[in-house]
């Protein structure tokens, strides 16, 4: 365990936007970050490239949706640059970088932006995860490969099969690590941990600090630099954030009016339960929208078609657990609907930022029933601002029944003409008396008296279904 009691704090005031050529980066990386049509860098950039590159350990903290990923992923190529090779020898390609994140999307987010900025190089990198076929990942790990993304069970995987080898790790990268801690990855980030050199650069970003994250810098980091651009739990200026009052049995009927009123193109659902999540996307395909679901229990490849189809525009509605709610970059994303409540405060902040991305504005909207006052309170401490609850006013879309109309219309001209008004006229629907079942009930004719009450001779003297008693012999002179 390392002795961490000088950590350096970096000032906390947002610095000027900077170009990213004003960077010490290769041409290579220059070229590729103008590829994706960045010039100027987000503050968690501008504060940290400059540190990582200086060799340091990274404790970086900023808002979901501020760029963390190319804060650490291009000083990190820009470093193993000098082990770049064209040989086809996988021994030429060892494990120099490892990126921990804790679910699948967001590894394979973080393995697409880090395979486009060395795009230009002959650097390699691989993603693995659960939830799919180990064999194509190993044989992409038998290869070699410099940048390795992973979760930390499949890592764990590999680690036991032989397939991935870390003794050569210079740099490690835990990408989102209060999400880490949250599910449960702790003792797996120790057993990952135990396999990589100790000499090495280590960087951990994270929406939040909380004190299990700054623990687990104490044990892992050696010296760490401090990088903090925006208050903790700090919500973006620029999403506008409406909180309104609705039943639950009026929650889908909210959702639909929002979008229509505001014409949303897209937007994000966001339910706290798998199952939930699974009802209320086939109820919004069968109001018309089209819709797809992000949850647990869906596999992995169908996660990643149901989200490429959402980036892709063919999608309208996204309905989610929180798996989506971190690492999802969605361009233009124009609203979110927290449908229920989140149990962590935290995961309100994360959920919202989905949207208003890359100073983009956007929408979100909490619908809030009366169970969800503890939820709101704790948002309202997290965010340090009083939140207003409005009523929502929904549409009354319900068709009215024209005979009702008609009766109605009857009476007002019954009472202008000064005569009794006639009575309503049936509807179509209603239901016809049967005259049979009209008839009173009639006394029987004859003699009404139950079979079981009459003579013995009136009953037949012997019937098929009833078999005589067998005459059976008594013991001991019965």
């Amino acid at each position: 365990m390392r002795d961490n009691t000088n950590v350096t704090e970096v000032s906390t005031v947002t610095a000027p936007a900077a170009r990213f050529d004003s960077l010490a980066l290769d041409a290579k990386l220059l070229r590729a970050v103008a590829d994706s049509g960045y010039e100027s860098m987000t503050p968690i950039q501008a504060k940290a490239i400059p540190i990582v590159l200086a060799g340091r350990d990274v404790m970086g903290a900023a808002q979901t949706g501020t760029g963390k990923t190319a804060a650490f992923s291009l000083p990190l190529l820009q470093k193993m640059l000098r082990h770049e090779n064209a040989s086809m020898s996988p021994a030429r390609h060892p494990v120099r970088a490892l990126v921990l994140a804790p679910t699948r999307e967001l590894a394979d987010q973080v393995a697409a932006n880090v395979k486009n900025y060395a795009q230009h190089t002959q650097l390699r990198s691989a993603v693995v995860f659960g939830g799919v076929d180990m064999k194509p990942q190993t044989a992409q790990l038998k290869a070699g490969v410099e940048v390795l993304i992973a979760t930390p069970g499949r890592l764990l995987d590999h680690i036991e099969a032989k397939n991935a080898v870390l003794n050569q790790v210079e740099y490690v990268v835990l990408d989102e690590a209060d999400r880490m801690l949250d599910i449960g990855f702790l003792p797996d980030l120790q057993r990952i941990l135990s396999y990589l050199p100790r000499q090495r650069q280590t960087l951990l970003f994270s929406a939040t600090f909380s004190p299990e994250i700054k623990r687990l810098a104490e044990s892992y980091l050696q010296d760490p630099v401090t990088v903090e651009v925006a208050r903790p739990n700090a919500t973006a200026s620029t999403v506008e954030q409406r909180f309104y009052r609705v039943a639950d049995d009026d929650k889908r009927a909210a959702v639909r009016q929002i979008l229509r009123e505001r014409e949303l193109a897209q937007a994000i659902v966001f339910l706290n339960s798998k199952l939930g999540a699974a009802r209320m996307a086939r109820a919004f395909e069968r109001d018309g929208l089209k819709t797809a679901a992000l949850h647990g229990d869906k596999s992995q490849d169908e996660r990643l078609k149901s989200l490429d189809a959402f980036k892709r525009g063919e999608v309208d509605l996204l309905v989610a657990t929180d798996v989506a709610a971190r690492g999802l970059d969605i361009a233009d994303l124009p609203a979110v609907f927290n449908f229920d409540v989140p149990f962590n405060a935290e995961d309100y902040v994360h959920r919202i930022g989905r949207t208003g991305r890359a100073g983009a504005s956007g929408l979100a909207v909490t619908l809030v029933t009366r169970d969800d006052s503890r939820q709101i309170g704790e948002i309202e401490r997290l965010i340090k601002k009083q939140i207003e609850i409005e009523p929502f006013e929904l549409e009354d879309t319900r068709p009215r029944r024209r005979q009702r109309d008609d009766d109605r219309g009857d009476e007002r001209r019954a009472r202008r003409e000064g005569r009794a008004a006639a009575p309503p006229r049936r509807s179509a629907s209603a239901p016809v008396n049967d005259p049979f079942f009209d008839r009173p009930y009639e006394e029987p004719a004859g003699d009404a008296s139950p079979a079981w009450e009459r003579g013995k001779s009136e009953l037949p003297a012997k019937t098929p279904n009833i078999r005589p008693k067998r005459k059976v012999a008594a013991l001991l002179g019965g």
